[in-house]
């Protein structure tokens, strides 16, 4: 297998302080590489290093001489601003072949472009389609090796499956980063989980490679104990017999207390060390409003704003405390708008001839996904106060805290945050407010896996109601129990997982359909039985994976799921 790229004894330097030390790694031909960690760990950065935009501070990096590297960026660059859909392309030609723009052409038709895109503004696509074109400008040049980071945010459920579809048809080598759990186990073999300031490597791919480091963490913590009690105990006794030593005046004690000490020495410099682990814990605490309804709408026309044509009505539709709603559907289609014009009417305190009632009662927060409430000018402090309804500034000071913002922070402005850590600090504030009624707006894009499973475990423990528009099916899957899907012009309410994901894909797709509705790995119905069978296995071994975790850390969703599909696979198998 041939070696690509490799980073030995790599370290980075931040403003704040060192990034990581002394990291190294190799990729090798054929390696599908998962890049996770918690937000500001450095996965960004890392690409940007092996990519050669960034110089390290120490170490090296060297890309193997056959190899030709391509990069997605995780935001259209700034000059393409300018720039077409085909111009943005056609950038990326080699000197001798400039002229040559059918290449570019036929890119961007391989990649889904219609030609009456072709001569559109590059900033005028939507997320998705940004990130095909930043796909179309990497593979010009046939790369062997693609460096892609965070491609899936902002992607609609049907993007995100053509996304996993063309990495799994794709076969070249890949770093991907991404928060997207379903999306690392279905198209990665190995993984990389940077934190501590290193990195761990695991031939796995994301849920099993988590539950890998786990187990090490366990293990490391086991050794950890008995290293310390060890310790102790020599301490204990170097103590001792010190303490004879002057109150005997016998030197030859006083010899063995110093070879116990330095002793002590070293075995905690050798002790086992222990992950420090996430800078931070995401919580939301609300209240349940004992009335028959929080929210309640009588055909609502959601509109991108006044006086634009109608994207959708809504009908009759109402929230009480304990739903939590998924509003699922297409980019574009108008959610985000939706939700926003709810905050807009709430915010107004009542009175306009709006078509939205909310019970005078009821607390509404709000997560805007351009995380644009917090004022910039403002300090870490002075952003929270408006959502602290009692207690002081002390009680402030550990929200933050426990947030992740040490304390010589706190008068930092909100503009110097990056935008996890926006995210971060609007999460605190929303928590601190203890609302009855959540609105929140794609609040998995700037959340790692494990601010993912937190916000999952915070929403199935939330006291009040939710309105979450997201697309990440992990958390659709863990933490909603009703669906209203945006399709036709109009708003259809589910029960059901599955046939909401048939409504949103509205049958114009039988692959896409089924992908959507089913658990990764599941087999078209006219699959040949070597393929049941391939799958089959495949779901046997995801379950008892689960199943052999901790129980706080199971997903039995997810099991009833795979269940209910191994059960039909055995049923089409005879088996």
């Amino acid at each position: 297998m041939k070696t690509q790229l490799t980073a030995q004894s790599v370290c980075f330097d931040t403003a704040t302080g060192p990034l990581f030390e002394n990291l190294s790694l190799t990729v090798s031909q054929g390696n599908r590489i998962g890049l996770i960690g918690h937000n500001g760990c450095g996965k960004s950065t890392l690409l940007s290093l092996l990519w050669g935009e960034l110089q390290p501070r120490q170490g090296e990096i060297s890309l193997s001489q056959h190899c030709i590297p391509g990069r997605v960026e995780q935001h259209l660059p700034a000059h393409l601003a300018e720039r077409t859909v085909l111009q943005s392309v056609q950038e990326k030609l080699p000197p001798d072949q400039a002229e040559d723009n059918w290449r570019a052409q036929q890119q961007l038709a391989e990649l889904g472009f219609a030609e009456s895109q072709w001569a559109l503004p590059a900033t005028a696509l939507s997320g998705g389609q940004q990130t095909r074109l930043l796909l179309a400008r990497a593979l010009l040049r046939q790369p062997d090796l693609l460096l892609l980071d965070e491609p899936s945010n902002h992607m609609d459920l049907s993007t995100l499956l053509w996304l996993e579809q063309f990495l799994n048809r794709w076969r070249g080598t890949f770093v991907l980063v991404s928060h997207d759990q379903r999306l690392l186990d279905n198209v990665t073999n190995h993984t990389w989980i940077m934190r501590d300031k290193s990195i761990h490597g695991f031939a796995l791919p994301c849920s099993a490679a988590r539950q890998a480091l786990e187990e090490q963490d366990e293990a490391d913590e086991h050794r950890h104990r008995a290293e310390q009690k060890e310790i102790d105990r020599i301490e204990r006794s170097a103590k001792r017999l010190a303490t004879w030593g002057k109150v005997y005046d016998n030197e030859d004690l006083a010899r063995k207390a110093k070879t116990m000490e330095k002793r002590v020495a070293r075995l905690q410099r050798e002790q086992t060390e222990l992950s420090a682990g996430s800078p931070w814990r995401l919580s939301l605490r609300g209240e349940n409003l004992r009335a028959d309804r929080l929210l309640e709408i009588e055909s609502l026309a959601v509109k991108p704003a006044a006086g634009a044509p109608t994207l959708f009505q809504t009908g009759s539709q109402r929230i009480t405390s304990g739903q939590r709603v998924a509003l699922l559907g297409s980019n574009g289609c108008g959610k985000s708008s939706m939700l926003r014009h709810l905050w807009q009417v709430y915010s107004a305190a009542a009175g306009r001839n709006e078509p939205v009632y909310c019970h005078p009662n009821c607390r509404v927060g709000y997560y805007d996904q351009t995380l644009q409430q917090l004022p910039d000018n403002a300090s870490l402090t002075e952003a929270l106060r408006p959502y602290l309804h009692s207690g002081t500034d002390d009680h402030l000071k550990m929200v933050l805290i426990s947030a992740g913002f040490s304390y010589h922070r706190h008068r930092q402005k909100v503009a110097e945050l990056s935008g996890g850590e926006r995210a971060r600090l609007l999460f605190a504030a929303l928590s601190l407010a203890n609302y009855h009624l959540l609105l929140l707006d794609e609040p998995t894009n700037h959340l790692d896996l494990q601010g993912k499973e937190e916000l999952a475990d915070a929403l199935n423990n939330y006291a009040g109601g939710v309105l979450l528009v997201t697309h990440d099916r992990e958390l659709i899957e863990q933490a909603c129990n009703a669906y209203w899907v945006v399709a036709d012009g109009g708003l259809k309410v589910w029960h059901d997982l599955q046939a909401a994901y048939r409504v949103f894909d509205g049958g114009s797709d039988e692959k896409l359909s089924a992908a959507a509705q089913q658990p990764p790995g599941t087999p078209p119905a006219a699959a040949p039985e070597d393929t049941l069978l391939e799958q089959l296995i495949a779901l046997e071994a995801k379950l008892a994976a689960d199943l052999q975790r901790k129980t706080s850390h199971q997903k039995p969703k997810l099991q009833a799921i795979w269940q209910a599909e191994i059960a039909r696979l055995k049923q089409a198998l005879n088996i």
